[in-house]
């Protein structure tokens, strides 16, 4: 069997996570039992709510155990079978963890998916990852099933250019929105606007405060903001509070300001009520249902250009603790890969 590369959960963090936190070990892949598969990796995803399973606390999900493989997406190749269902070089997507091989039971429900060829669909198949996997999802979901946007209306995302970000404004584009997208950087910002589509743009780090960024907010959004699609939270959401219109909706993917530990106060709650908003948290994988719709739509975007999401590629699996702690900062543009070697 192949000597299989993994990452592991060292230690928890106290405050920022640092690279330290993180292990590489290597160990033979195990052999396989009856039922099971040797997938080989080509890409990992890496993804914010990652950061929340390093902590040992209260959570949607139990807490990434000390000394496993770190959670994560996954899409590759079965290089190895002992199953009836997947042969030998079909690609499948899955939740491999930080590793380079994975091995995975057909009698476990929705452990793999198997994907077509790119030749087929003209999707890569890193896409699986990202516009047309768990973060395509995440946008359909909150934005299709919480906010309903209206054609019209003006639909707000922050982390504009992300994995979830980008598809969220293109899918409010479809129907018929306005969108204004917050995003860190000017490449950014020119990216969401010139080739993803939205209306406009803001950059939140030529608007470094409050006051600021209302005032680039009103002129992007005259007529107020309808539906608020959220993966920030902190001053940027105080700040968007303020410019929601009356009966509002408000898709709460994620609060990566907060993933450190930071309290982050609302500064003016009472809006909330003032407004008659509707605020909604949500996690993507509690409903399943709606995945095949969203995932329909979203190939469809991707196979025909409309959606051009852009990918942040870092090379091995040594790589993937830097590239991980990159992201928290909102270094990556787009969504955030590791290409196996």
């Amino acid at each position: 069997m192949p000597i299989n590369q993994q990452i592991v959960l060292d230690n928890r963090p106290v405050g920022d996570a640092v690279a330290s936190n993180f292990k590489l070990i290597s160990s033979p892949a195990p052999q396989l039992k009856d039922g099971e598969v040797l997938v080989k990796h080509h890409y990992l995803s890496l993804d914010p709510y990652m950061r929340g399973r390093m902590n040992d606390s209260k959570s949607y999900a139990a807490a990434q155990a000390l000394g496993e493989v770190m959670i994560g997406g996954t899409v590759g190749e079965v290089v190895e079978s002992k199953s009836a269902k997947y042969a030998v070089g079909d690609k499948v997507v899955g939740m491999g963890g930080w590793q380079e091989y994975s091995v995975a039971s057909d009698s476990v429900v929705g452990v793999l998916r198997k994907v077509p060829d790119e030749s087929v669909t003209q999707i890569p198949l890193s896409a699986y990852l990202g516009s047309v996997g768990m973060p395509g999802v995440t946008a359909w979901y909150g934005l299709v099933k919480i906010c309903q946007p209206k054609a019209g209306e003006t639909v707000c995302v922050t982390a504009a250019s992300g994995a979830v970000g980008s598809a969220v404004g293109v899918l409010a584009k479809a129907r018929g929105c306005r969108v204004v997208g917050i995003a860190g950087g000017k490449d950014k910002c020119d990216y969401v606007v010139n080739e993803l589509g939205f209306d406009a743009c803001i950059d939140y780090k030529e608007h470094t405060d409050g006051k600021a960024l209302s005032k680039a907010l009103k002129e992007a959004a005259p007529n107020g903001i309808d539906c608020y699609f959220e993966n920030v939270g902190g001053w940027i959401m105080d700040t968007v509070l303020l410019r929601m219109n009356a009966f509002g909706r408000m898709a709460i993917c994620g609060m990566i300001a907060g993933y450190n530990g930071a309290p982050m106060p609302l500064a003016n709650p009472a809006l909330i009520l003032i407004n008659r908003l509707k605020v909604e948290g949500f996690i993507v994988s509690e409903h399943m249902e709606v995945w095949p719709e969203a995932l329909q739509e979203l190939g469809t975007l991707v196979a025909t250009k409309k959606l051009k999401a852009r990918e942040s590629i870092a090379s091995g699996i040594a790589s993937a603790p830097e590239a991980f702690l990159g992201l928290l900062k909102g270094k990556n543009f787009g969504k955030q890969l590791v290409k196996m070697n």
